[in-house]
């Protein structure tokens, strides 16, 4: 067992990954551009796109203080809502939620881009805090209470973050060497760098939060033990390996689950796209079967196709994001499901899939197949008694996120079956102060957490 109060230093990181070959999609504002930005909003009373953020976050009022220079104050303004501010400005499909929600685009005019201002105040303020000339935040004293978080992904960070703010103990036990959950492993590297993400990691480990890696629950410990040595405990272990597309062939060939080769373009060391590999055909209708798709085009595969059992607008995935896909000449077929690989030599040479209406086979050539439809919950081995849904899923209270054991929360992909980092983060917080308050302690309007006094309005 590892035991860690920061990440991993940067050299643990290869530096011959496919993730660094990325650019930037939103690159960082400059000063004067997010105060150009900041000058258009219109500081709407009742604001529509504070509305649409699950977090909540108070937009008008952070993208005032930018405005007004008070780069500290407006990070506070985030974080109190959204401890994870600064990947959540970047990952955060804002086109569907707060920037979807601006009234800009009712009056035709470009949205405000509330995720790259809160990006690029988040990012200014942590790098002022590291210089050491101010602090954000400002824990309160250690109260005795003790929570053991299973799973070091978005949704246990935001919780023991608010919890020890409060003067919580919070223990995080991480089976993998890396911390971050699908942030490290699983998000397009041209939206959020691993490197990038354990940095912010590394922020919210440094206000007291304890990380163990390489400790797994049910092998090296039980979920019952924990209740003996915490208070609470909460589960965000996330889900589990890709599902297998159910058809011939599929095993033992260059047939790919779409989060393991994402998590291989990201993480693993020297990993390439052989020169061979020319098309690839991804299976699914989600985001993560255009990211996928996305990338390989990116990293130069001729041919990048997506094929879909429905149509373009039953699609999970967001419009914009297959927007952005075409760009790089992905292509959709839809109404076709898969039903055979053929294989030579035992590689992948066609994939051959059905229309839904019809019996008529069609034969897609390709080097690759990926699938790209779900993940697999993983959640039962913790404990038989554990009430889930008929999808694996852990049932909570949806005020508390309190499963069906008393003083065991969970939240994240394991509840939700996997959905958006900012909807981790939402529940994660929940959930902390759901303890909060079943302890006697009371959750202010600003979450309890103890902001330093700052008289030089953050410039």
């Amino acid at each position: 067992m590892a035991v860690t109060n920061g990440v991993p230093s940067k050299n643990i990181l290869a530096n011959k990954r496919l993730e660094i070959e990325f650019g930037d999609a939103k690159p960082l504002y400059t000063q004067v551009e997010a105060i150009l930005e900041a000058n258009r909003c219109l500081y709407c009373y009742d604001a529509p796109c504070t509305k649409a953020c699950p977090a909540k976050i108070d937009i008008p009022s952070f993208i005032t203080k930018i405005a007004g220079g008070n780069l500290l104050g407006s990070a506070r303004t985030i974080l109190t809502a959204n401890m994870l501010g600064l990947s959540t400005g970047r990952v955060c499909p804002v086109e569907e939620l707060c920037v979807g929600a601006c009234v800009y685009n009712d009056l035709n005019h470009q949205p405000i881009q509330i995720g790259r201002l809160q990006r690029y105040v988040v990012q200014k303020a942590l790098e002022i805090e590291q210089s050491g000339s101010r602090q954000l935040f400002v824990p309160k004293e250690d109260c005795g209470k003790k929570v053991a978080l299973i799973g070091a992904g978005p949704a246990s960070l935001a919780c023991a973050s608010y919890l020890t703010m409060e003067g919580i103990k919070s223990v995080i036990f991480e089976k993998s060497d890396l911390p971050g959950g699908l942030n490290t492993t699983g998000v397009a590297p041209y939206k959020l760098q691993t490197e990038e993400w354990l940095q912010e990691v590394k922020w919210l480990l440094s206000y007291g939060v304890e990380l163990k890696t390489s400790v797994e629950a049910g092998r090296d410990f039980q979920l019952d033990s924990l209740l003996g040595d915490y208070d609470a405990v909460f589960i965000g272990i996330g889900l589990g390996s890709d599902r297998k597309l159910g058809i011939p062939v599929e095993d033992g060939t260059t047939v790919w689950g779409a989060t393991e080769l994402i998590q291989k373009i990201k993480n693993e060391p020297n990993f390439q796209i052989p020169e061979e590999i020319r098309s690839v055909v991804v299976i699914g209708g989600g985001n993560t079967a255009i990211d996928i798709a996305r990338e390989l085009a990116m990293l130069g595969v001729r041919e990048s196709k997506i094929v879909y059992r429905r149509t373009e607008k039953e699609m999970r995935g967001y419009k914009h994001e297959m927007t952005g896909a075409r760009e790089y000449g992905v292509r959709l077929f839809e109404n076709l499901r898969p039903v055979e690989i053929i294989l030579d030599d035992n590689r992948v040479t066609v994939l051959r899939a059905e229309p839904t209406t019809t019996d008529q086979v069609r034969e897609f050539p390709c080097d690759w197949v990926v699938a790209a439809i779900g993940q697999e919950e993983h959640v039962s081995h913790l404990s038989a008694d554990m009430k889930m849904d008929k999808n694996g899923r852990v049932i909570v209270d949806p005020i508390t996120r309190e499963t069906s054991l008393p003083n065991i929360y969970a939240g994240g992909d394991c509840v939700n079956g996997g959905k958006e980092v900012i909807n981790a983060v939402e529940d994660g917080r929940e959930a902390a102060f759901a303890m909060l308050r079943s302890w006697g302690m009371e959750t202010k309007p600003n979450h309890g957490i103890q902001q330093q006094k700052d008289t030089s309005g953050g410039r």
